[in-house]
C-alpha cells in the first residue's frame, strides 16, 4: 500500500473520530526492500506499532513457505523498524516447518530475541483448506518434534522476559487490538474483504460482518451507493467466546463473559464444571482459567462447549 494512501487513510479517519493519544496503530509489513523504505513515513504518520512477518530466519525455510524474502532482509527490517522509532516492534514467527529440526526452531527463536522486540508471535505452522500447502501437503515434523518445538521454544521466551499472556502471543507489550478479539470485543471492518463483529446491545444480538472481497466489486457497489456488507447472527455466542477466551492464560471473569455474550453464566456451568472436574480448568477470584492441561489442550477444552 503506497504511504500516500496510508496517510490520506489517517487523515480521513481523524477527520471523522476522536482519537486517543496513546491508542495503539499498528501495520503488519513483510521484510524486503520495498516495504523497508516505508517504515520511516508510516512512523511519521502516526503508526507506532509494527508487525514483521518474518516467519523464519533460515533461507531453506523461507522458500519452502514460498516467501520472497530472505534471513538478511528480515534482520535489515527488524534494525530499520527500530532505528526510525518503533519501539513496539511484533516479530512473526513459524514452527513445524517441513524439515525444521528441534535445534533450528529454537535458533530461530534466540535469533529473534537477540534483536530485542517488544513482542513475538509464536505460531505452529497448520495446513488451510483452499492453499497450495492443503493441496500438496509437505512433509512435517513428526508431532512429538512439533510440540517439544513450541513447548521448548515457550519456555526459552518465558525465561527471556517475553510473557505469554495468549497461546501464541508473548509480549513485554501486549497487543492491544489482539487482545480485543480475544476477549470478544467488537470491531469495524472497513474495505475490501474486511471482517467486523458488533453486538447490538439493545437487540441483545451479535453480528459478524464482511466486506466485498474483489476491490473492483468494492468500488462498484460503493460508487453506485450499494449496500457492501453482508450480516449473519451469531447464535451461539458462548462458544464464539470460548473459542477466543480460553487463548488466555489468565482467562477470563465471569463479568465478562455476561457482559460480552448477554447470557448468564448459569448457561454454561454444567461444561464449566465437568472441565473443572477432569482438570481442563480452574476457578480464582470469579475468573476462569485454563489450567497447564488445559492450556495445551485448548482445542478439547473449546469442543467442550461446541
Amino acid at each position: 500500500m503506497p504511504v500516500d494512501e496510508v496517510r490520506q487513510l489517517f487523515q480521513g479517519l481523524q477527520d471523522r473520530l476522536s482519537i486517543s493519544r496513546d491508542v495503539e496503530v499498528t501495520i503488519e509489513a513483510n521484510p524486503g526492500t520495498f516495504e523497508v523504505e516505508k517504515f520511516a513515513q508510516f512512523r511519521e504518520i502516526g503508526i507506532n506499532r509494527l508487525s514483521i512477518g518474518v516467519q523464519s530466519f533460515d533461507n531453506k525455510h523461507l522458500k519452502l513457505l514460498d516467501r520472497i524474502h530472505t534471513r538478511d532482509e528480515s534482520i535489515e527490517a527488524i534494525e530499520r523498524a527500530k532505528s526510525v522509532g518503533f519501539h513496539n516492534l511484533n516479530v512473526d514467527l513459524m514452527y513445524g516447518l517441513s524439515g525444521q529440526t528441534r535445534e533450528q526452531s529454537l535458533e530461530d527463536i534466540k535469533t529473534a530475541i537477540s534483536f530485542k522486540p517488544s513482542h513475538i508471535s509464536l505460531y505452529q505452522l497448520t495446513l488451510e483448506p483452499n492453499t497450495i500447502f492443503a493441496k500438496y501437503p509437505p512433509k512435517l515434523p513428526k508431532d512429538e518434534i512439533i510440540w517439544e518445538m513450541g513447548s521448548v521454544g515457550a519456555d526459552l521466551l518465558e525465561a527471556s522476559g517475553f510473557n505469554r499472556y495468549e497461546i501464541s502471543a508473548y509480549g513485554k507489550n501486549f497487543s492491544q487490538h489482539n487482545l480485543n478479539y480475544w476477549e470478544f470485543g467488537d470491531y469495524i471492518g472497513i474495505g475490501a474483504g474486511a471482517h467486523g463483529k458488533i453486538t447490538d446491545t439493545g437487540k441483545d444480538a451479535i453480528f459478524r460482518t464482511m466486506k466485498s472481497k474483489s476491490p473492483n466489486d468494492y468500488m462498484a457497489r460503493f460508487n453506485n451507493n450499494q449496500n457492501n456488507t453482508s450480516i449473519a447472527t451469531i447464535e451461539n455466542s458462548s462458544f464464539e467466546f470460548m473459542l477466543n477466551a480460553f487463548r488466555l492464560k489468565e482467562g477470563f471473569s465471569l463479568e465478562l463473559f455476561e457482559s460480552r455474550t448477554g447470557q448468564n453464566f448459569q448457561t454454561v456451568s454444567q461444561q464449566i464444571n465437568k472441565a473443572k472436574k477432569i482438570g481442563l480448568l480452574e476457578i480464582k477470584n470469579d475468573r476462569i482459567i485454563p489450567t497447564e492441561k488445559g492450556f495445551n489442550f485448548v482445542n478439547d477444552l473449546q469442543e467442550m462447549f461446541l
